[in-house]
């Protein structure tokens, strides 16, 4: 150990008579300390919410939709095989057709998409309120039923005023003629299941059924609106939809859910960002502190440091034991602060319940955000940037101090001594 790391850790033990210094550097530590694990669990809190509202986005709509300008998509199995092979982050290929419908029973009418599945979509893997709790796949994809069956959202369920096993009229925006004029078409369907999840304001305006039944319906015999495409990851949907884009190119567009919902999801980051920016002021506040520390011990050691001076030390090494010094109580805060800030971000939910457990309180409303439990989710790259930050202000803080230390002169400071 160099002697400059010797010094600068002695004037961090102060003696009787130089106590205040020494909480003034207890109390610098302290605030880089909270600072840190307040930057480390908002940080978490808000990545969990921002994947949160995503899941639950992405829980109703696809990653990818691929659809033909102008036009449908002619059912070819030769064409899911591309799709699947264009990418090994493609995880499941779902052919649909889609058309805005009402639904009308017991003289209530709802407004959906209605949206023939094919039996292995995503959409069927959710909880079902089923008929007779047999399994949604029997009771949608049965071929013999008469009226078919559809599945329908709860909303959409309690605005009509039905419930499983009752029968609603759909009627697309397409017109019989007549000797008598245009007549609406309409047929009936037979509600199987019902669906509901929470927090997912897409929900109302989905109802289900079978791609057969759908294409036979809807006149789109042979036909697709367009084919969903689902990845293994999230941010694999951009470069999926690029790579689908450069296969097929025009008339085909693609859309990955960033080109649907980025511009909600972008105001969740810059949300985060602002919290970034405004707590990390919290570690420039701490940061004043250890310069105030700083200066003080200065003042106060002005006669030890022209004895040292006098005795053969550089400037530099002058500076450097204020350097160290304010770098130890930085890195003593911010070292406590992730820890402090890891414990709490890991453990949010419980401390939660807690606090509403023991004051009463309710703090987090599962049912307004759709979401069992309180969000948190820690991200390494959050937490080495918090880190880099406070020790990055911390060494800023310590600069004037030291500087100031290595330009004292010796002859001046001991002339009245």
């Amino acid at each position: 150990m160099g002697y400059e790391w010797f010094v600068s850790l002695r004037y961090l033990r102060a003696k009787r008579k130089q106590t205040f210094i020494s909480v003034i550097s207890f109390i610098s530590i302290a605030g880089v300390c909270l600072g840190v694990a307040a930057l480390i669990l908002v940080l978490a809190v808000m990545t969990g919410f921002h994947d949160g509202v995503r899941q639950q986005i992405l829980g109703n709509v696809p990653h990818v939709v691929l659809q033909k300008y102008g036009d449908a998509i002619e059912q070819d199995a030769g064409l899911v095989e591309r799709l699947g092979g264009i990418s090994p982050h493609v995880r499941g290929i779902y052919p649909y057709v889609a058309r805005e419908a009402m639904l009308l029973s017991k003289g209530n009418v709802a407004a959906v998409s209605l949206k023939g599945i094919s039996r292995d979509h995503k959409v069927l893997s959710r909880p079902f309120l089923s008929l007779d709790n047999r399994d949604v796949h029997e009771l949608l994809f049965d071929g013999d039923a008469a009226p078919p069956g559809i599945l329908i959202g709860l909303d959409t369920a309690t605005s009509l005023g039905v419930s499983l096993g009752d029968t609603i009229n759909v009627i697309p925006p397409m017109f019989t003629m007549t000797p008598f004029g245009m007549i609406p078409k309409m047929k009936p369907f037979r509600v199987v299941g019902i669906f509901r999840q929470a927090g997912g304001f897409l929900d109302t305006f989905f109802a289900y059924t079978s791609l057969e039944q759908a294409q036979a319906f809807l006149d789109s015999s042979g036909q697709l609106t367009g084919i969903e495409i689902d990845v293994d990851r999230f941010d694999h949907a951009l470069p999926v939809a690029e790579a689908i884009r450069s296969e097929l190119g025009f008339p085909h567009v693609v859309r990955s859910w960033e080109d649907m919902f980025g511009s909600f999801l972008s105001a969740l980051r810059l949300e985060k960002l602002g919290l970034f920016i405004i707590l990390g002021i919290i570690v420039l506040v701490a940061a004043f502190n250890i310069a105030t520390t700083l200066i003080m011990v200065v003042m106060e050691k002005n006669k030890d440091i022209a004895i040292l001076r006098s005795m053969g030390a550089s400037a530099r090494s002058i500076m450097k034991i204020f350097l160290f010094e304010g770098l130890v109580i930085g890195v003593v805060g911010t070292g406590l602060g992730t820890i402090l800030g890891l414990i709490l971000a890991w453990n949010a939910d419980p401390v939660i319940k807690w606090a509403e457990r023991t004051f009463g309180l309710r703090l987090f409303d599962q049912a307004v955000y759709g979401m069992d439990h309180f969000p948190s989710q820690v991200l390494a790259s959050d937490v080495v940037a918090v880190v880099v930050v406070a020790l990055g202000i911390s060494l800023v803080a310590t600069l004037y101090p030291a500087w100031h230390a290595s330009r004292m002169d010796p002859a001046e400071a001991l002339r009245y001594e």
